[in-house]
């Protein structure tokens, strides 16, 4: 539900009278103390980018501007406010004045942590260039003040530019010095450990791979995870404080180990694949496909669906189509022949999980190893080689506490992660693991995640990163379900919608090169390799919303494996090696005369 809008009301500056200014010292400097002020903000003009701003969702612009080539557009939604800030060194017990330049409709400029009162002043309609101005007086111990501006929910971008902050000095510290002693630690097919001497004063450190920033962290080690196989990189780390980042450290390199033949389950697919689900308990409008009528075209079969009995038991069943509903049903025994027969033409056969009925919630431990058991007796029975995890709606979501996505507490997640490490020690590096989200619960995750720093957001909201997350190494594909999806945040800053090349490309660009989730720069969602994502897509009008046609489809797989046919939006990378493509479903493409699968044999044939 949209907050309502905040009641029209002066800003507080304006009510202040000049007794009342007086009074608190803010008028009574003298030409020397003035003299003495600086613009203690930094990169107050957004020239340098967000370069010292910490934005929710903000981004740089070239126009409109107040001054220079640069300004702030931040863009509220849900309950995110698009709050940007930055913590400046002040002296105690001393006069600021904070003002900026602002566009749009209910944009605030405020102070905050000021050891007094806090501040801030907003514009209620401002359509060219206003100016806010407020001002405070620093508390007796008060060495550090945060300021900010955002706009208000629901109301659409604003525009914030020129900002400073006038006032004497903190004390003046410099960067710290440069990071020695960098080896490299134990290292893996995707991820190399790393570590490094402490620095005096310094309060974090960021890692560079090959040049670009991949992490920050407050300690002196860390993993640098999702990496390609049989690759060499280079790593450097820097010490950063309030007063910035210092040089760069001593190059060192890494190459990454060979994937083992058998690991991950995805070692003998074929290096582009498709995949498909099978209406195996139910017909609907696209009607009921035998296993044995399958072409060979389809590499990975997902059988829809197992569920739960109830959402909460962990207890999860497969039935077969019934006769009433299937007439051309085959039998359990033909039904387990033609799985064989995949089987040994090459193809691979999956239980999934949930779908849009089956919500299933890991509540209790309980539950996790009855999930566990009873996966298993489906994957036994029909002798299937692994597992698909198609959670939709309700079944995973966050608890308010939940923020970090590579340290989750939240039970549901914590104990699907667990059973499926479970079934993945079971049957051993040649089980085969998939997963299926919605848009909502992966890329919505660039810009939030959970409930969010102030609460009031959707919990579900990019709860799937941290189950791939956690099991990034045991992956096989991950095909994300780029169809019934709202608009989302591409890595461009703008939206995204379904309908075209577009909206596949910007969102697997996400996945192959990795995020900032909930957009904070220092807890980055790293990138998958390519050949554990395939793109999902509706096979035809009737299979889901967001089908687009084969052309829509080859120009993102030319944009994605090639960067030709790219469009508007401009990749990070290209990936000849990702895996394939998914789709929803191979009975409504056989419904539409095998149009999917026709167009991906002609593009990778």
């Amino acid at each position: 539900m949209q907050r309502a809008r905040p009641l029209a009301r002066r800003p507080l500056v304006t009510l202040l009278t000049a007794a009342a200014l007086a009074a608190s010292g803010l008028t009574a400097l003298t030409s020397a103390a003035r003299a003495a002020d600086a613009d203690l903000a930094r990169n107050g003009g957004f020239e340098s980018a967000l370069d010292g701003w910490t934005c929710t969702a903000g981004t740089t612009v070239t126009s409109p501007v107040h001054g220079g080539t640069s300004a702030l557009k931040a863009t509220p939604a849900g309950a995110d406010n698009a709050r940007c800030s930055q913590t400046v060194s002040v002296k105690p017990d001393s006069p600021y004045t904070l003002s900026g330049y602002v566009r749009g409709t209910y944009v605030y400029l405020g102070a905050s942590g000021t050891g007094t009162t806090d501040v801030s002043t907003w514009a209620q309609s401002a359509p060219d260039w206003q100016q806010l101005t407020t001002t405070f007086r620093t508390g007796p111990s008060t060495t550090r003040v945060t300021i900010y501006t955002h706009g208000w929910y629901g109301t659409g971008a604003y525009h914030a530019d020129d900002i400073s902050l006038t006032g004497p000095g903190g004390e003046t510290q410099q960067p710290p010095a440069v990071p020695g002693g960098l080896k490299t630690g134990s290292v893996t097919s995707s991820a190399v450990a790393l570590s490094w001497s402490p620095v005096p004063g310094a309060t974090g450190y960021a890692v560079y791979r090959d040049g670009a920033k991949v992490s920050t962290v407050t300690g002196t080690s860390t993993t640098v995870t999702g990496l390609t196989p049989s690759t060499a990189y280079s790593f450097q780390v820097t010490a950063v404080n309030d007063a910035g980042e210092s040089a760069r450290s001593a190059t060192v390199t890494a190459t990454t180990a060979q994937r083992p033949d058998d690991g991950g389950g995805s070692s003998d697919l074929p290096a582009h694949a498709l995949v498909g689900y099978l209406h195996a308990s139910f017909a609907n409008g696209s009607g009921y496909t035998r296993m044995a009528d399958v072409p060979d075209s389809w590499d990975v079969i997902d059988l829809a669906f197992g569920e739960p009995t109830s959402v909460t038991s962990g207890d999860i069943r497969f039935e077969r189509c019934p006769v009433a509903e299937c007439p051309n049903v085959e039998s359990d025994a033909e039904f387990k022949a033609a799985i064989k027969a995949k089987q040994a033409a090459g193809k691979k056969v999956l239980i999934s999980i949930g779908g849009q009925n089956g919500q299933v919630q890991l509540t209790s431990t309980a539950a996790r190893d009855k999930f566990v058991s009873s996966v298993s007796a489906i994957i036994d029975e029909y002798g299937l080689d692994g597992l698909d995890i198609d959670f939709e709606g309700h079944s995973l979501s966050l608890n308010a506490d939940d923020t970090d996505f590579k340290n989750p507490k939240t039970p549901v997640i914590v104990n699907l992660v667990s059973a499926v490490k479970t079934l993945k020690a079971k049957y051993g590096d040649g089980f085969v693991l998939t997963m299926a989200p919605e848009t909502f619960f992966v890329q919505l995750g660039y810009q939030y995640y959970g409930t969010g720093k102030w609460g009031g957001q959707d919990p579900r909201a990019g709860a799937y990163l941290p189950v791939i997350h956690a099991l990034r190494d045991d992956l096989t594909l991950l095909h994300v379900q780029d169809y019934n999806s709202g608009s989302i945040m591409g890595l461009d800053n703008q939206y995204h919608s379904m309908g075209g090349a577009d909206f596949h490309i910007a969102m697997t660009d996400m996945l192959l090169t990795g995020f900032p989730v909930a957009g904070d720069a220092n807890n980055v969602f790293p990138p998958l390799r390519p050949d554990q994502v395939a793109i999902g897509m509706p096979a035809s009008t009737q299979a889901g919303n967001g089908h687009v046609s084969p052309a829509e489809v080859t120009k993102a797989l030319n944009c994605l494996t090639k960067k030709t046919d790219c469009g508007s939006y401009a990749t990070h990378g290209t990936w000849p090696d990702l895996r394939g493509l998914m789709t929803w479903s191979i009975n409504w493409d056989r419904y539409s005369n095998w149009e999917f699968q026709k167009n991906f044999d002609a593009y990778f044939g």
